[in-house]
């Protein structure tokens, strides 16, 4: 197949296949080829020669679309994309989140990305707080610390969610993850800064519930039971605060 031929593969600006790593929640993780845009988030999760369904019992909770640093999506969202009419006019219409094509532009109006084409499917038995924590662990370790809103907020973000993951979490966390992420990004060399922002403000935009109750449960232990935690926290909201100056 020449170059002529293999751009008649995919859909309209999103030309030729792309390999896709579909990991996590699902019968049959693995690697596949496929038309860009020509397959949906559903079928790559629930066709038989993708990725055969979610484990028995289990229904979707959310899926992160094109590797850690792409903004997660939730279990039912619906997004409004431009799509073109019979009379050939741009329009706004609905798309269900299973039902949005894998592609490039179809993810970038879905206010997140494909990026390297890992997704990672969660289902319902997963904790948001508890994989936030797993990636905030991750961008930390990597930070480069070249730039200090990078290597310091980081760091933060790793900490923060690692006390509500241990018992030690306050409801106002995810207002403090928000206030470092919006901190970081924008401010760094190279986009790390926003790979390791991105999914803490779409984490807790979209799951706060599960973020401030973490933090609200873990308060009324503490209260309970006083002087029970050896954890000290490094990092207050005034040093959150000294990001915005670097």
């Amino acid at each position: 197949m020449g170059p002529a031929e293999y751009a008649k593969l995919g859909t309209p600006n999103n030309t030729g296949t792309r390999i896709v790593s579909l990991s996590g929640d699902v019968q049959k993780p693995g690697y596949y080829e496929i038309q860009v845009g020509r397959v949906t988030l559903g079928e790559l999760i629930f066709d038989k020669n993708f990725g055969g369904g979610l484990k028995p019992g289990r229904s979707l909770k959310a899926i992160i679309p094109g590797g850690s640093s792409s903004k997660v999506l939730k279990a039912g969202e619906v997004f409004k994309l431009n799509r073109k009419g019979a009379d050939g006019q741009m329009a706004k219409v609905d798309v269900p989140l299973l039902d949005l094509p894998y592609d490039f532009d179809s993810l970038q109006q879905a206010g997140t990305m494909s990026g390297s084409s890992a997704v990672i499917v969660l289902d319902d038995s997963r904790s948001m707080v508890e994989t936030l924590g797993n990636l905030s662990e991750f961008y930390a370790h990597e930070s480069c610390g070249q730039c200090t809103p990078c290597r310091e907020g980081a760091l933060w973000l790793s900490k923060a969610t690692h006390r509500l993951c241990h018992g030690e979490g306050r409801k106002a966390d995810a207002d403090y993850l928000t206030h470092i992420a919006q901190n970081i990004q924008g401010r760094t060399i190279c986009a790390f800064g926003e790979a390791a922002s991105w999914p803490v403000l779409s984490f807790v935009k979209k799951f706060r519930d599960e973020f401030e109750a973490q933090g609200a449960a873990d308060e009324a232990a503490q209260a309970k039971s006083p002087g029970t935690s050896s954890h000290k926290s490094s990092d207050s909201r005034s040093a959150a605060g000294s990001l915005q100056t670097h």
